[in-house]
């Protein structure tokens, strides 16, 4: 029952605190004043980093792009190469077999 008490009275000395607290403090107000300005700054700063940030996602996304088309047009280029020197591998199996086949005539 005492720390009923105690904490009543306790309870009773904080509201009264509260009551008497002077919420018309200058610092109080300039402080809070500061504070949504800076609140403010801060909004408008996360506004153009959100901007800035969906502007190199989408730059991000246009490179990406690129970088593929690139490979691949490097990939196709290849296979190209590939297959013109398998062509003259061919050829030049063929001019042998020519070059054989005309000596074996001349003799």
């Amino acid at each position: 029952m005492n720390s009923i008490n105690e904490k009543e009275k306790k309870l009773s000395n904080a509201l009264t605190e509260l009551k008497n607290l002077d919420l018309s403090n200058p610092n109080l107000k300039n402080n809070i004043e500061n504070l949504n300005l800076q609140k403010t700054q801060l909004e408008i700063e996360k506004s153009q980093l959100e901007e800035k940030y969906k502007i190199l996602a989408e730059e991000h996304s246009s490179l990406s792009k690129k970088l593929e088309e690139i490979k691949d047009k490097e990939k196709l280029d290849k296979e190209k190469q590939n297959e013109f020197s398998e062509k003259i591998d061919e050829l030049n199996q063929e001019t042998d077999t020519l070059l054989e086949e005309i000596d074996k005539w001349q003799m």
